[in-house]
């Protein structure tokens, strides 16, 4: 080794100046996180529409989907079709079952007055912007709503009617 490697020293005063920035950050979080000063949350809009569904799987690969308050039979999902719903419930299903939840607890689909749709798990709060996935993926999940789909309009416009 060289002379210059061997009898490098980082200088004191530099040590401190880091270990100060690291306990203000470290405090500043904590105060953030007990006190809830100058924490940011921002409130949804208000919801226009939504429903409450259930989500069967059955042994022949079907997907089930019920509207909770009178098992009706929604929709039907058949092996590949609808492959983000499937996605998107599994990933639910497997954070219900490490939290120790059934399938029992429903799930609500809701359209806010900003257009936006998001998909609420009622047993483990956990809530996905349905938005965030591109329109084909929303229009997977709009259907689910008893009123007009997500890109109905724009439908008609492709086909040439109106």
């Amino acid at each position: 080794m060289s002379e210059a490697a061997e009898s490098f020293t980082v200088p004191k005063g530099a040590l401190i100046g880091a270990a100060a920035v690291v306990l203000f950050a470290i405090a500043a979080g904590a105060t953030v996180r007990l006190t809830g000063y100058g924490h940011s949350h921002m409130t949804p809009p208000a919801v226009v529409e939504s429903v409450d569904l259930t989500f069967e799987d059955s042994a022949n690969g079907l997907v089930n989907i019920y509207r909770a308050s009178d098992h009706s039979l929604v929709r039907t999902i058949h092996p590949g079709e609808s492959g983000f719903v499937r996605v998107a419930m599994r990933g639910l299903a497997r954070e219900r079952a490490v939290a120790g939840v059934g399938s029992a607890p429903p799930f609500v689909l809701a359209r806010h007055s900003n257009g936006q749709y998001t998909l609420t798990d009622t047993a483990t709060r956990k809530v996905l912007d349905l938005n965030a996935f591109g329109a084909d993926n929303l229009r997977a999940f709009s259907q689910l709503m008893p009123g007009p789909t997500v890109g109905a309009a724009n439908d008609k416009d492709k086909d040439g009617s109106k």
